[in-house]
C-alpha cells in the first residue's frame, strides 16, 4: 500500500534541485531541501507519539516551515488541522477539543495563552514561529532527512478545514487524499499549469485556496512559488515581473488596480490571474482587462469541496459566471424545497459531486445527513442558475435569500444594479425583520474614492427597473463592508447590526 497524495505531490520530488520556494529575502529553497525538512519534522511528531490518522491542528504564520508541516502530516499519515491565525483563545479551544487534536501547534507568543487550553484538550503544545525556530523546530533537530512514509489509502482523511461558522457552529469537513488529489488535477488540466510555471503567492495557508488549491497545485506539477508572508503592495508589483502566475481575491485586484505602477508592461511575463473566495466585480473585471490585457480567471470552490467550476483558459472568462464544472465534477440546480433539478435558467440550490466532494462533517452525522445525500451529491447552501451557454452564475447564499411579503427575493440582482449606479464602489443587500412583511429589503452602500452617491437619483434608478417588492426599503452608506480573512462580504454581520431598522 502507498501513500498516494504524498507520492504525487512531494516523493516524485525527492532529491531534486528545482527550486521550490522563492522567499522574500532573495533566497531559494529546493524541492530536495524542503522535503528534507519535512521530513525531519515527520520524525518529530512520531517521537511525540502521533501515529496515522492522529490529527495536528496548527495556528502559525505562514512561513516555509508552516507549509513543511502540511507535508509532514501527509507523509506521517496524520490529518493536517490548520486554523486562521486570527482565530481567539475560546474559538482554539473548540477547534482544538472537536477535532481531538493530539498536537497544537502555536507561534511563540501564544504559547501562555493557549496552554492551559492544549491541556484541558489532553493534547501536547509545541511552538513555530514565523521564522521558523520554536520547540518543535528544536524537536526536528538532527532527526534524519528521509522518513519512511506511512501507508494510507486515497479514502483515509488528510485534513480537517473547519467551516467559518457564520451560521452556527463551526463544522470540520473531513478532506480525503482522493479529495485532495483528485482536484489538484483537475485544475492542472484546466489552467494548464507546467513545471516552468512560478505563482506569485500572498495567500493564507489556513486556507483551502492558499494551501490546497495554490500550494497542492505547485506541488503537482513541480512548479515553483513566489513565496510571500501576505499581501504586500510593493512586493507584488516588484516580484510580479519573475512570476507567470498569480492567485488572488478580489481585494489584491483592487488594490493593484489603485496603483499607476501597474501596467501592462509589468505583467507581461504573466499568463494567468484567477480570482475566487469571494465574488469578483465585474466593474473590476472590465478594469482589470483594459488596464493589463489579461481576463481574470474566476472560479468556484468551498471549504467542503475544493474547487467545483472554472472560467475557461482558452475561451471567453465571463465576468460575473464562475465558468464550468471541473472535469469530473457534476453540477446541478435543484428546487431547495423538493430536490427536483430545475431546468435551464432556473434560479436554484447549487449541488455538485464528484471525488473532489468531502466525507462528511467530523462528529456530525446528522449535520452530514442533511448537506450530503446519499447519491453523493452535496448541498451547497449556494444559490446560481446556468446560462444559455453552460456559464454558471452564483446569487447567493440559501441563508442570504430574502422572503418578503411571501415573495423571494435575489440580493445578487439588486447588487448588480446598484454596484453599477454613479459614485458606489460595492454593496449589499440584506433582509431585516418587518412587522408587516416579516422581511423587507435593506441596501448597504460603500461611496466610490472621493465620490457621493445620489441616493435619490438610484432610488429612481431602483423604482424604474425593479418591482416594487425587491426595492430597499432603506439605503444606508458605510465606510466599508465586513470582511472576513479570505474576502468573503460577511452579511450576518450587517443582518444583526440593521436587525431593528424597521421594528
Amino acid at each position: 500500500m502507498t501513500n498516494p497524495l504524498y507520492d504525487a505531490l512531494f516523493g516524485q520530488h525527492a532529491g531534486s534541485e528545482d527550486p521550490f520556494l522563492h522567499l522574500p529575502d532573495g533566497s531559494t529553497r529546493t524541492y530536495a531541501a524542503f522535503l528534507s525538512q519535512a521530513a525531519r519534522f515527520a520524525h518529530a511528531l512520531t517521537d511525540l507519539g502521533l501515529a496515522p490518522g492522529d490529527r495536528v491542528a496548527a495556528q502559525v504564520e505562514k512561513s516555509p516551515e508552516a507549509l513543511a508541516v502540511y507535508a509532514a502530516c501527509v507523509q506521517a499519515g496524520c490529518v493536517f488541522l490548520p486554523l486562521n491565525t486570527g482565530y481567539t483563545g475560546a474559538e482554539l479551544s473548540y477547534f482544538i477539543d472537536n477535532s481531538g487534536a493530539k498536537l497544537v501547534l502555536c507561534d511563540g507568543a501564544k504559547e501562555a495563552a493557549l496552554a492551559p487550553v492544549a491541556a484541558e484538550c489532553n493534547a501536547t503544545l509545541k511552538t513555530l514561529n514565523a521564522d521558523g525556530t520554536g520547540s518543535f523546530a528544536d524537536a526536528a533537530e538532527g532527526k534524519p532527512d528521509t522518513f519512511d512514509t506511512a501507508a494510507r489509502g486515497e479514502d483515509d482523511l488528510a485534513a480537517f478545514l473547519y467551516t467559518s461558522g457564520t451560521t452556527g457552529r463551526s463544522k470540520g469537513a473531513m478532506l480525503s487524499q482522493k479529495n485532495l488529489l483528485s482536484n489538484a488535477e483537475a485544475l492542472r488540466e484546466v489552467w494548464k499549469w507546467e513545471k516552468g510555471d512560478v505563482l506569485l503567492h500572498a495567500l493564507p495557508i489556513f486556507h483551502t485556496h492558499g494551501l490546497f488549491v495554490a500550494g497542492n497545485l505547485t506541488l503537482l506539477c513541480g512548479a515553483s512559488m513566489i513565496f510571500l508572508p501576505k499581501f504586500d503592495l510593493d512586493t507584488m508589483i516588484a516580484r510580479m515581473p519573475e512570476a507567470t502566475t498569480m492567485m488572488g481575491v478580489p481585494t489584491f485586484y483592487t488594490r493593484l488596480l489603485d496603483d499607476p505602477r501597474f501596467t501592462r508592461e509589468l505583467t507581461s511575463n504573466m499568463r494567468l490571474f484567477t480570482s475566487g473566495s469571494a465574488p469578483l466585480l465585474a466593474e473590476t473585471h472590465v478594469r482589470f482587462s483594459e488596464r493589463t490585457g489579461h481576463a481574470i480567471l474566476e472560479r468556484y470552490g468551498m471549504t467542503e469541496t475544493n474547487m467545483n467550476t472554472s472560467n475557461p483558459y482558452d475561451r471567453e472568462r465571463r465576468a460575473g459566471t464562475v465558468g464550468f464544472p471541473l472535469p469530473g465534477v457534476e453540477l446541478k440546480i435543484t428546487d431547495p424545497a423538493t430536490g427536483d433539478t430545475l431546468d435551464q435558467g432556473e434560479i436554484g440550490q447549487i449541488e455538485v459531486r464528484g471525488d473532489n466532494v468531502f466525507q462528511g462533517y467530523w462528529q456530525m452525522p446528522e449535520k452530514t445527513k442533511e448537506e450530503l445525500r446519499a447519491d453523493g451529491f452535496f448541498i451547497t447552501g449556494d444559490l446560481g442558475q446556468i446560462d444559455a451557454d453552460g456559464y454558471v452564475h452564483i446569487v447567493g447564499r440559501n441563508k442570504d435569500l430574502i422572503i418578503s411579503g411571501g415573495y423571494n427575493i435575489y440580493p445578487k440582482e439588486i447588487e448588480v444594479l446598484l454596484d453599477d449606479q454613479p459614485g458606489v464602489l460595492e454593496s449589499a443587500v440584506i433582509g431585516v425583520p418587518h412587522p408587516d412583511f416579516g422581511e423587507t429589503v435593506l441596501a448597504v452602500l460603500v461611496p466610490a474614492p472621493g465620490q457621493t452617491p445620489d441616493l435619490d437619483a438610484i432610488r429612481e434608478v431602483l423604482g424604474r427597473d425593479l418591482a416594487r417588492f425587491k426595492q430597499p426599503r432603506d439605503i444606508r452608506v458605510i465606510d466599508e463592508l465586513p470582511r472576513n480573512t479570505m474576502g468573503k462580504v460577511q452579511k450576518n454581520i450587517l443582518r444583526e447590526e440593521y436587525a431593528n431598522t424597521f421594528v
